[in-house]
């Protein structure tokens, strides 16, 4: 009987601890957004402009240099990430751009507050700058 209890007790324990684990669910654009050109040549201009952007958007999440240590960013459920990572820096500029333009979960959909695409493209070219 004290086995019995004893398993009964670790196999809730167990499934209370992945309840409770953060969703870690991979966020892959789609093949033909991953594939789209940046339409936007990377330049002084641009970088400038993405910043602004950057600044005005995503800066409360993100934070100023992108590691994800924005000032809203631990009142979130999603983790912001850390875009001077290796492994962020080596998605497409397509694949960006579509994360900014149609979001997901805690990451709201910028497509209306940024509408002009060329300004999202300035965004990635910014964010392409916060490498370590």
């Amino acid at each position: 009987m004290k086995k019995t209890v004893l398993m009964i007790t670790v196999v809730g324990v167990s499934a209370m601890c992945f309840a409770f684990m953060p969703d870690k669910k991979p966020w892959n654009a789609p093949a033909a957004a991953a594939s789209t050109p940046n339409a936007v040549k990377t330049n002084a201009e641009s970088v400038a402009a993405g910043k602004t952007l950057f600044a005005k958007y995503c800066q409360s999440c993100h934070g100023k240099t992108g590691l994800g240590d924005g000032t809203k960013a631990s009142e979130l459920k999603t983790e912001p990430g850390d875009f001077s990572k290796a492994t962020f820096q080596a998605q497409s500029d397509g694949s960006i751009f579509y994360k900014i333009s149609e979001g997901r979960d805690d990451m709201p959909s910028f497509k209306k507050k940024i509408s002009d695409p060329n300004d999202i493209w300035n965004v990635v070219n910014f964010v392409r700058t916060l490498k370590k």
